[in-house]
């Protein structure tokens, strides 16, 4: 791990009380939902993290505690490094504290992540359906979300298409 990257994580670990682990160079923070308005002011603010790269979420149906985990992952340009923060959450009612204050462009993220995985912001100035109709009900990236079949429309049979096909030479 990179030695900046290193003091970054030891004051998530020390001062918001984060679970590190690293896979393959890949650095992931776990916190609690509470320290993460403090831990995305600090990183800004103290570790110039100031690129929101991507935020989304993982479902763990049937697991119930924790069954969603939010994924942000953040860059720092001035440093060239890269962090990822992941939030465990219930399944019933999840909800977290909107970063979009700290970075904007996390307006969006969220509004995806509400309209797929019905996981809350609290706080955020627009939390309306972006992929979805308006009025659709569920969401649908939920691991409990029906799954809508359709019978197939047509059929392929090759024999009786070879049959009705005009011979060379006639």
């Amino acid at each position: 791990m990179d030695s900046n990257l290193q003091k970054v994580v030891e004051c998530l670990e020390k001062d918001l009380s984060g679970k590190t682990s690293e896979f393959r160079g890949e650095v992931t923070v776990t916190l609690s939902a509470d320290k993460l308005i403090d831990a995305f002011t600090r990183l800004r603010d103290e570790f110039k993290f100031d690129m929101l790269e991507a935020e989304t979420a993982v479902d763990y149906w049937p697991q119930i505690t924790p069954r969603f985990h939010v994924v942000y992952q953040l860059y720092s340009m001035e440093k060239n490094l890269q962090l990822r923060i992941r939030v465990p959450l219930d399944g019933n009612a999840p909800s977290l504290p909107t970063i979009e204050k700290i970075y904007p462009n996390a307006n969006w993220h969220e509004r995806e992540i509400w309209d797929m995985f019905g996981i809350r912001f609290d706080g955020h100035s627009d939390l309306r359906r972006i992929l979805m109709a308006a009025d659709w009900a569920g969401h649908p990236l939920r691991k409990d979300y029906p799954l809508g079949y359709e019978e197939v429309q047509f059929t392929f049979d090759e024999k009786e298409i070879m049959v009705h096909k005009p011979k060379p030479g006639k």
